[in-house]
């Protein structure tokens, strides 16, 4: 379950030093059907609902040429996680691990990537499948996804649990059992 405060068995936070301006610009937002962190998908998925990167001025003509591509790399801003955890229980599984080695929204910086399949794009918004995040989520950046280039060389890749688990179906906080081995 998504949880605002909560810190579980084993878990660490720490007070956050003060911050360094990275000088981060928001280009736009993302407009999803999600309102809530209980109902948004834990991993999105690109038969997932069209979801809406509106794009502001002045980066509107950055836009030119994405549609060259089947698929894109959507970076972002979880704006409503937490950032002081260093140590994490995923669901509360006694199995406590580094932030770094997982893949929770709950970062020092909460910088969120998807690769999303590309539906279309319709003036200063492009249109795509994949994403996992709130409505108005912040938008950092765009990329084209290449796979022979941002895919790791020589197809199998070590995966920690991820390789023992059943990522076909679609997941979300209140449908996700713990798969981890």
């Amino acid at each position: 379950m998504v949880r605002e405060s909560e810190i579980r068995e084993g878990e660490v936070a720490i007070d956050l030093p003060t911050a360094d301006d990275a000088r981060l610009v928001f280009i736009g937002r993302i407009r999803t059907p999600w309102t809530s962190r209980l109902e948004t998908p834990r991993q999105g998925r690109q038969d997932g609902p069209i979801c809406r990167l509106e794009i502001f001025e002045p980066f509107v003509p950055a836009i030119k040429g994405v549609d060259f591509y089947e698929n894109l790399e959507v970076i972002y801003w979880l704006h409503q996680s937490r950032r002081d955890l260093v140590l994490q229980s995923p669901k509360n599984n006694q199995k406590t691990r580094g932030t770094f080695s997982l893949r929770s929204p709950v970062r020092p910086n909460p910088i969120a990537t998807s690769v999303v399949k590309l539906v279309g794009v319709e003036g200063n918004t492009i249109l795509v499948r994949g994403l996992d995040c709130l409505d108005g989520t912040p938008l950092l950046d765009v990329k084209p996804y290449a796979a022979q280039l941002d895919a790791p060389p020589g197809g199998a890749v070590r995966s920690g649990w991820f390789d023992h688990a059943d990522l076909g179906a679609p997941h979300t906080p209140s449908t996700l059992r713990d798969r981890r081995p």
